[in-house]
């Protein structure tokens, strides 16, 4: 079936001229191949609104149009004129004056003024070209310390970032196992967009503060606990803090200084791969030396050489 003109540009059969001038312009500005990177797709409706309102704007053709339908002639393209497009058409037919009538050096035609080349101006580029996207803002970056417990059960902290000559405190969403030098995304807390794009991003590098007893590697967690050494000979329950509250651990009899117990589950809590708690034992030695600690160290005799092992 043959398209409908009046459909194309989108009017009722009894629009005016008026009507039709209008609707003629907004679709060419719309589908004006320029302003549509040349796709064929804009090609093709732009000459089907140029042929439609070719047809339309003739107040014979129009009459012959509205009794024989669209076959009752096939377009011929006018003579040449000065403003003349590659697509048939007058340039100024589109974005000059009323009716398709250009205006004197210096005069606006129907509200368009200038042109084809002023109308693109008003999209931001040139005749030719096409207007540019707006571009995202400026990305910020900042830095960020955090407490050692944060970094491994997550939570929240506070960053400063200076945005358009201000500093503002943003706050910053912590993940369970954060390390330290990683950093953080915040999507659209970056800088604004000079013409109307989305803002930038700030990217935040988090260092996280050491501990007095707690260390990391990878994802377990070290702590050196110390013991006496009747711990140590005779063995015992310990109470060690871990995130998930003091529990009891239990020291083997005849444990030396450096022997690690590990604790299943009780490292970092990354729910891929959790970490252990390594309790490294550290035999303590009192200060104060009693009669008691002397006898049980000059009674002690061990036949056991117990630096063979060490060579140069």
């Amino acid at each position: 079936m043959a398209e409908d003109y009046y459909d194309t540009l989108g009017i009722a059969r009894s629009a005016s001229d008026d009507e039709i001038q209008k609707a003629y312009r907004a679709l060419a500005r719309k589908y004006h191949p320029d302003m549509n990177d040349n796709s064929e797709k804009a090609k093709e409706k732009f000459q089907q609104v140029q042929q439609a309102y070719d047809v339309l704007n003739d107040k014979d053709k129009r009459q012959m149009y509205d009794q024989l339908g669209p076959d009752f002639q096939r377009y011929q393209q006018g003579g040449g004129s000065p403003n003349q497009s590659p697509y048939g058409f007058d340039l100024n037919d589109i974005f000059g004056g009323a009716g398709g009538g250009r205006g004197s050096a210096g005069q606006s035609g129907g509200g368009f003024g200038g042109g084809f080349e002023d109308i693109l101006r008003q999209f931001g580029g040139q005749a030719g070209g096409r207007a540019a996207p707006p571009s995202k803002g400026r990305d910020l970056q900042a830095e960020i310390t955090i407490a050692f417990q944060t970094s491994i059960v997550g939570g929240s902290a506070n960053v400063t970032l200076s945005r358009e000559g201000k500093r503002e405190s943003v706050e910053v969403k912590i993940p369970a196992g954060m390390e330290s030098g990683k950093k953080l995304r915040l999507k659209g807390q970056g800088g604004r967009s000079p013409n109307g794009g989305p803002r930038g991003d700030a990217f935040v590098k988090v260092v996280v503060a050491p501990h007095p007893c707690y260390s990391r590697k990878r994802n377990n967690l070290e702590v050196r606990v110390p013991i006496s050494i009747a711990e140590a000979i005779l063995g015992g329950k310990i109470d060690v803090p871990t995130l998930n509250g003091e529990i009891s651990v239990t020291v083997p009899a005849g444990s030396s200084s450096g022997r690690k117990l590990r604790l299943k589950g009780l490292g970092v809590p990354i729910a891929a791969n959790p970490g252990d708690l390594l309790v490294e034992l550290q035999i303590t030695i009192p200060n104060q030396i009693d009669e008691a600690l002397k006898q049980l160290a000059l009674g002690y005799h061990s036949d056991e050489n117990l630096r063979s092992e060490i060579r140069w």
